[in-house]
C-alpha cells in the first residue's frame, strides 16, 4: 500500500499556546503518511476476526450398558491329581518328559518290580497248593456220603470230612485274594497317570527310594485347557446390586450365567463365564467367593497367576456412555462441557456410575441429543466464546476438526 501525503510546499502553521510555528513540507508529508496507514491498517479488525475454534463434540444417546465390575482374582488349575507312590522300592526308570502332555493311564515311573513278582508268584503257588487240598477234602467227603447213610463209618467222622472240604474251599478263596494284592502290588510298581493333563518337572530321580507310608509324591498333573479363576466381591456391592435389581433398576444378566473377561498384564483378555457365587460372607475380609470358568487352550492361562476379572452381573437399559477424557473429575464432582444452540460451550454436573473400558457410565445430567467436548480444550481460549463443533473420532485427536480450522484460517 502506498500513502499519497498533500503537494503543497509551503510550510503549515502549528499553534502552540500564543505561539505559531511553521512545520516543514517534509514534515508534515510523513506525518500525513503515518497516519493514513494507522486507519487503513485498523479497518481489518473491525470488519472481521478470528473463526470459532474447532472442537470434537461426541452426540449423546440412551443404550443398554452392561454393569461391570473390575475385582483381581488367580487361576486355578480346573483338575490336579498329585502323583504318589503306592508301593516301597527303588525308582528304576523315569518314562515321562518333563513339562509335556500326558494321557490317563500313561507310564511315568517304574519301581522295581522283583519283591512283587515274586510275592505275584507265591500267592499263584498257594493258590494252587490250596486247590490241590480242596480236591481231596471233596473227595473224602464225597466217599464217605454213601458210608454214613450204611451206617459203615460213625456220622462224626462223616462231619470231619465236610469240614475239611469247606476249609479247603476257604483256603482257595485266601489264595485267590492273595493273587490279587500281589497282583496289585506289582502294578503299582508300574505307576501311571492318573488323569490326562500337563505333567510337571519330576520330584524323584532314578535310585530314589519311595515309601508307601510316607506316599512319597513322585509328581503333579495339572489340567489346564480349561482354568477356573477364583476371585472375591464385597459383600456391600453384592447386596446394593440385588437391591437395584428388585428395584427395576437394573437387568439381570442370566442365573449363574454372567460373562465375564479376564484381563492379562500384556492388555489381552479372555473370555468365560461365571460358574456360581457363594452364599457364605468371609467374616475375616467381608468378602463373598466367586468362581468363573474360562478355555485355555493356548495355556496362556497358568495356575497361580494373577489376572484381572472384568465381571459384568447386570445390565442397566438406558444409560450414556462417554468418553473418559471428556468428563472433568474432582472433589466438588463431576462436570462436562456442553454446546448449546449458540454454539457456546456451558458446563454441566453429571452423575457418573462406573467405567466401562476408556468409557464413563453417565447416569444423570444430560438428555439424549446433546453435544458434549471430548476434544479441543486448548483451543478454547475465551471462556463461553462460541465454538465450532465437529464429530469426535477415538481413534485420533479430533480428525475432522483439522478441515474446518484450516479452511476458516484461509
Amino acid at each position: 500500500m502506498i500513502c499519497s501525503a498533500s503537494s503543497q510546499q509551503q510550510p503549515a502553521p502549528l499553534t502552540l499556546g500564543s505561539r505559531v510555528l511553521y512545520l516543514a513540507p517534509l514534515t508534515v508529508a510523513i506525518a500525513a503518511v503515518l497516519l493514513g496507514c494507522s486507519k487503513e491498517g485498523a479497518a481489518p479488525a473491525q470488519g472481521g476476526g478470528m473463526p470459532p475454534p474447532a472442537v470434537g463434540v461426541v452426540t449423546t444417546a440412551l443404550q443398554p450398558v452392561a454393569v461391570q465390575t473390575e475385582l483381581p482374582g488367580r487361576v486355578e488349575a480346573q483338575r490336579v491329581a498329585q502323583v504318589r507312590a503306592r508301593v516301597n522300592g527303588v525308582v528304576l526308570k523315569r518314562l515321562f518328559t518333563e513339562g509335556a502332555e500326558v494321557k490317563a493311564g500313561q507310564a511315568l515311573f517304574q519301581i522295581d518290580p522283583a519283591p512283587y513278582q515274586a510275592a505275584y508268584d507265591s500267592a499263584q503257588a498257594q493258590l494252587a497248593k490250596a486247590q490241590a487240598n480242596l480236591s481231596q477234602a471233596a473227595a473224602q467227603a464225597e466217599r464217605n456220603k454213601p458210608l454214613v447213610e450204611a451206617r459203615a463209618i460213625s456220622q462224626q467222622e462223616y462231619l470231619v470230612a465236610v469240614a475239611a472240604a469247606k476249609q479247603a474251599e476257604a483256603d482257595v478263596a485266601a489264595a485267590k485274594a492273595a493273587i490279587t494284592t500281589a497282583k496289585l502290588n506289582l502294578d503299582y510298581a508300574a505307576v501311571s497317570a492318573p488323569i490326562a493333563g500337563r505333567i510337571g518337572r519330576a520330584l524323584v530321580t532314578e535310585g530314589a527310594l519311595v515309601s508307601a507310608a510316607e506316599a512319597t509324591q513322585l509328581a503333579l498333573i495339572q489340567q489346564t485347557s480349561s482354568v477356573y479363576v477364583n476371585f472375591t466381591q464385597s459383600a456391600n456391592e453384592v447386596q446394593q446390586l440385588r437391591r437395584a435389581l428388585a428395584a427395576g433398576q437394573l437387568r439381570s444378566a442370566g442365573s449363574n450365567a454372567a460373562q465375564v473377561q479376564v484381563l492379562l498384564d500384556d492388555g489381552s483378555s479372555k473370555s468365560g463365564k461365571l460358574l456360581f457365587t457363594d452364599l457364605t460372607v468371609d467374616a475375616t475380609s467381608g468378602q463373598v467367593s466367586l468362581r468363573a470358568e474360562v478355555p485355555n487352550a493356548d495355556n496362556a492361562l497358568l495356575p497361580g497367576q494373577y489376572v484381572r476379572v472384568r465381571l459384568a452381573q447386570a445390565e442397566r437399559p438406558a444409560a450414556m456412555l462417554l468418553p473418559q477424557q471428556a468428563v472433568t473429575r474432582s472433589n466438588t464432582g463431576d462436570t462436562v462441557l456442553v454446546v448449546g444452540a449458540d454454539n457456546k460451550p456451558q458446563q454441566r454436573p453429571v452423575k457418573i456410575g462406573g467405567a466401562q473400558g476408556n468409557q464413563w457410565v453417565v447416569l444423570d445430567g444430560l438428555k439424549p441429543g446433546e453435544k458434549v467436548i471430548a476434544d479441543g480444550f486448548q483451543k478454547m481460549f475465551v471462556p463461553g466464546a462460541p465454538v465450532n463443533p465437529v464429530p469426535w473420532s477415538p481413534a485420533s485427536s479430533a480428525p475432522a476438526a483439522a478441515a474446518p480450522a484450516s479452511a476458516a484460517s484461509r
